[in-house]
């Protein structure tokens, strides 16, 4: 009886401007063991089910507890996370790809700039004034405080980029992880002094208008993050500030 063994198919790209390709891999089994327990494994012998010498996988991988947000591929068809992706839950031949939304760096590592990006541009924290001591800041009331915080645990893995069909290289849209952080500094005592600002930037190209309403993303986020609630708040808040700056102007 032949010993039990993990298939692994990963597309593979040896640069920015390579072309992809498959590779398949073989490992000995072992239960409880995740996707990035595979790619340990391949990388401590890098040999293919061919019998041939081949260079380790590349990935992005850092705490390995589900909250950096940096080993994100597409396992199977699904973008999520690889370390609490388990084998065991997985059907075979598992298949590894980089999610495509971002460009490929290498293998299955992508530059997720764009998403930082659009973090950026929509001013994604809360500004103050120095680096000396302001004292306490003002207090949230406890029931804004506990949906808060739940959008606070965005771990920007860029899952839900990768899930949404408005997100893509024909696209200016920012997605869905921007959006909510805009409702989360927005919601902030101190962040909505910027608040207009904020708002302003998303009716803009890229923006809200841009969301087709799929809500793919709020089906793939891997903390179960309320984005179509953030995103239906803030088409309420630019409708809004749409008539303030109507009427502002007369």
């Amino acid at each position: 009886m032949s010993e039990k063994t993990i298939r692994l198919i990963v597309t593979r790209q040896d640069g920015p401007d390579s072309g992809s390709y498959e590779e398949e891999f073989a490992i000995p089994y072992r239960q409880n063991l995740n996707v990035i327990s595979c790619l340990m494994e391949i990388r401590r012998n890098p040999v293919n089910v061919k019998g041939e010498k081949t260079t380790p996988v590349t990935w992005d991988m850092n705490c390995l507890e589900e909250v950096c947000g940096a080993c994100s591929m597409v396992i199977n068809g699904k973008p999520q996370q690889s370390c609490t992706a388990l084998v065991d839950k997985l059907e075979q031949p598992i298949r590894l790809e980089p999610m495509r939304t971002f460009p490929v760096v290498r293998d299955l590592v992508v530059d997720r700039s764009r998403m930082f990006d659009s973090l950026k541009k929509v001013k994604a924290w809360i500004p103050i004034d120095g680096t000396y001591d302001l004292g306490p800041g003002p207090r949230m009331p406890e029931k804004r405080r506990q949906w808060a915080y739940e959008l606070s645990k965005c771990m920007t893995c860029g899952v839900c980029l990768e899930s949404c069909p408005n997100v893509n290289s024909k696209s200016e849209f920012i997605g869905p992880a921007a959006l909510s952080q805009v409702r989360l500094f927005n919601a902030h005592p101190t962040g909505e002094m910027n608040k207009e600002e904020r708002l302003a930037t998303i009716m803009t190209d890229g923006g809200l208008a841009n969301c087709g309403n799929s809500q793919n993303c709020v089906q793939a986020c891997p903390k179960g993050i309320p984005l179509t609630t953030s995103i239906a708040a803030l088409n309420r808040a630019t409708a809004l500030q749409s008539f303030k700056n109507f009427f502002g102007s007369i």
